[in-house]
């Protein structure tokens, strides 16, 4: 779109950046003629409604944002399909080349950094708005040094949407926050989070978490701790540490409680008195002991004044009813277990009795189980590497069963619902006992980037961040009417296809733009002739772009061709090719039939005569080329005006014999035609003078006949 004018206002000078939504140009603001920022949202989404609004919003939301660290937003406008946001021109570089060019960052460097986008995120969050994708990429710093947040594409007033967007995780991986990567609502902590994985990222030169998809990054976000700043870089105050370690923290509650609490940190945190501060911890690092199993003493039953039970609080009935037990002497005591005592034989012999009937039902009851319940062992059979119905099978004929559920898991070294590995392998186990079935999910597919309009560097970054190797990717170059320079506009596979990044060939073919044609030579031709030869070359020739008008050229010819030289290269269809066709000599050009009588250098011997005429139509124009034998008559025309003579040079075997001049005053006097002075004519009479040349006739000049020789004779006179 470079040299595109949007709004009759914007004048696009070129391409300096560009995202998944939107493409940045340099522009030109020609009514206040100063240079701004046009962001232009990417064609094939121009039909995208949710895109829109989504482009809308972001102006809505960064418009309302006035902060020195923010980048300032001037108009917003659509001009026919092509819609855009204008903004305020950085002229420096983003943080992301920087890191990948210097880091590590200089400790205060990187501080001064920090505390000027802390600054920014603590005026948006103010103001309501959430960022949402902090990321060097959207930090702009300027020559003079001063720090610029951009790029709220995905930021969302929180006070106008509470929307959680389903099935849609905006941002960058790299940079999410562990609430964000559950694609719950992100908050303002969730910007402080990105906020410390860039200072992390200026300070060691590594990001914190990375992995080989953007699934397992967002993974080690939610799960895994992160390494510690000064493990990575011994050179970080532990003051700093402190800060990246607490705006890191998994559970937003424990991070700061506000961009204004980090930024206040930031600010103290290479203060001499903070120097040797303690390693920051958060309270909930400590183990917890508050849930282990503790013994708790019984509770003892409460006694009365007299040391007895208290009422309703004893072992029986409520006194003084049937079975209770009496009082007696300082103790309860129970009138049927007196009564029992009296026989003392009778529960010997009760107990006698059961021991017997025990010993004989354990005894049949052995014998009973081993006879029902032994379970006898089986060879457990080895099922790795086979289809998962055939092992299901295996198993259950050698009477094990499948353990449910199977175990699903990528591998690319095993198919696809083939066994990768199993428990109790090459061992015996009982009948009935469960093995667990570890099976190929295959390899783990992802789906192709849609590369189509993007740079050749973006789609570039894209396929690296795949984790498609560089040597499976196959760059191309051709001509493009669509795409500007350098844009991707062709891609193998498609995007959305499922792949294996390991294993895929990738062909991505990036636009040369417009083919350029070598513009044809069309002088002498006719308006058809140039037409065809244009049209077969893919140029268009537009019927007002041939202008006809009287020249020194042939009627009916082109005598000029404007603005593409012959051989100038010209991109189809050629836009404003114009032809110049002659109508004819001017009225002030005067043709002549001019006759010029020549023999042999020797009577009957053969010459070569050649003839070249210098005119207003021509340089050094061959009139005449032709062997003779006798002298003959040459005629052949001539074309003067009034600031063009002609001049007629005659050659005879390759050397020059004579030269003529022919005034236009001469062509204009004349009648049309004119006879060039003999070769020989008879000597003057003795003692006449010799006639005096006519005014603008040939002198004596060198190469000329003398003045009674180059006398003109014209016919009709």
């Amino acid at each position: 779109m470079n040299g595109t004018t949007l709004s009759g206002r914007y004048e696009l000078i070129e391409r300096v950046g560009g995202g998944g939504m939107a493409l940045v140009y340099k522009a030109r603001d020609t009514l206040l003629n100063r240079h701004v920022a046009v962001k232009v949202l990417r064609q094939q989404y121009v039909h995208d409604e949710e895109f829109i609004r989504r482009f809308r919003r972001e102006a809505q939301s960064a418009a309302s944002l006035s902060h020195p660290n923010v980048v300032s937003i001037y108009d917003v406008g659509q001009d026919e399909e092509t819609h855009f946001i204008v903004m305020e021109y950085i002229e420096g570089s983003n943080l992301n080349d920087i890191i990948k060019a210097q880091a590590p960052l200089q400790t205060a460097e990187a501080v001064h950094i920090a505390t000027q986008i802390c600054d920014a995120l603590e005026h948006a969050h103010a103001n309501g708005i959430i960022h949402r994708d902090i990321k060097p990429h959207n930090i702009l710093i300027g020559k003079n040094g001063r720090v610029k947040v951009t790029d709220f594409g995905i930021a969302r007033a929180i006070t106008t949407s509470t929307i959680t967007q389903t099935g849609s995780v905006i941002g960058s991986v790299h940079y999410f926050s562990p609430e964000h990567a559950k694609g719950v609502t992100a908050g303002e902590k969730s910007d402080l989070y990105s906020l410390g994985i860039v200072l992390y990222q200026m300070l060691t030169a590594r990001l914190p978490f990375i992995g080989e998809s953007p699934i397992s990054v967002a993974l080690k976000h939610l799960q895994e701790p992160v390494e510690e700043p000064r493990v990575v870089n011994p050179m970080i105050p532990q003051s700093v540490e402190n800060v990246i370690l607490k705006s890191l923290r998994k559970r937003p509650e424990e991070r700061y409680v506000s961009a204004g609490e980090m930024l206040r940190d930031l600010e103290t945190c290479l203060a001499p008195e903070r120097k040797d501060e303690p390693k920051w911890t958060y309270a909930s690092d400590a183990e917890d002991d508050a849930e282990a199993t503790r013994v708790i003493p019984a509770i003892r039953g409460a006694m009365n004044a007299a040391g007895r039970p208290a009422a309703n609080e004893g072992a029986g009935a409520t006194p003084g009813g049937a079975g209770a037990p009496v009082w007696r002497e300082g103790s309860y005591v129970d009138e049927e277990e007196e009564e029992r005592r009296g026989n003392p034989w009778v529960k010997p012999l009760i107990w006698f009795g059961v021991l017997l009937l025990l010993l004989g039902g354990a005894w049949w009851g052995v014998n009973k189980i081993q006879d029902i319940f032994v379970i006898p062992t089986v060879k457990v059979p080895t099922v790795e590497g086979l289809p998962l119905e055939r092992a299901k099978t295996e198993i259950e004929a050698a009477g094990l069963v499948v353990e449910d559920p199977i175990v699903y898991e990528f591998n690319r070294e095993v198919p696809l619902d083939y066994v990768i590995s199993q428990t109790k392998k090459d061992e015996e186990a009982r009948a009935s006992t469960p093995i667990r079935l570890y099976v190929s999910k295959g390899i783990e597919m992802v789906e192709m980037p849609a590369l189509v309009g993007l740079t050749e560097a973006e789609a570039k970054a894209a396929l690296d961040e795949l984790g498609i190797p560089g040597e499976r990717v196959e760059y191309d170059t051709e001509f493009s009417d669509k795409e500007d320079p350098g844009d991707v506009f062709e891609q193998f596979p498609p995007a959305l296809q499922p792949i294996d990044p390991l294993d895929t060939s990738v062909r991505v073919v990036v636009s040369r733009g417009r083919e350029e044609i070598d513009m044809p030579e069309l002088l002498g031709l006719t308006a058809q002739e140039a037409q065809a030869m244009l049209e077969r070359a893919g140029l268009e020739l537009l019927e007002k772009n041939i202008v006809r008008e009287p020249a020194y050229f042939e009627k009916g010819r082109v005598f000029k061709q404007f603005p593409y030289q012959p051989g100038d290269p010209v991109k189809p269809p050629g836009e404003g090719i114009m032809i110049y066709i002659s109508e004819g000599l001017p009225k002030e050009a005067r043709a002549t039939t001019y006759t010029v009588v020549i023999g042999p250098k020797e009577q009957g011997a053969e010459s070569a005569i050649r003839i070249l005429v210098t005119d207003a139509m021509g340089e050094r124009v061959e009139a005449v080329n032709q062997k003779v034998s006798s002298e003959q008559s040459f005629t052949f025309e001539v074309v003067t005006s009034p600031s063009k003579n002609a001049s007629i040079e005659v050659f005879q075997d390759d050397a020059k014999l004579d030269q003529y001049t022919w005034t236009h005053r001469q062509a204009e006097e004349s009648g049309g035609s004119a006879n060039a002075p003999r070769q020989e004519e008879p000597e003057e009479p003795f003692g006449e003078e010799p006639a005096e040349p006519v005014d603008g006739e040939p002198g004596n000049e060198e190469g000329q006949s003398s003045s009674d020789e180059t006398e003109q004779t014209v016919e009709g006179l």
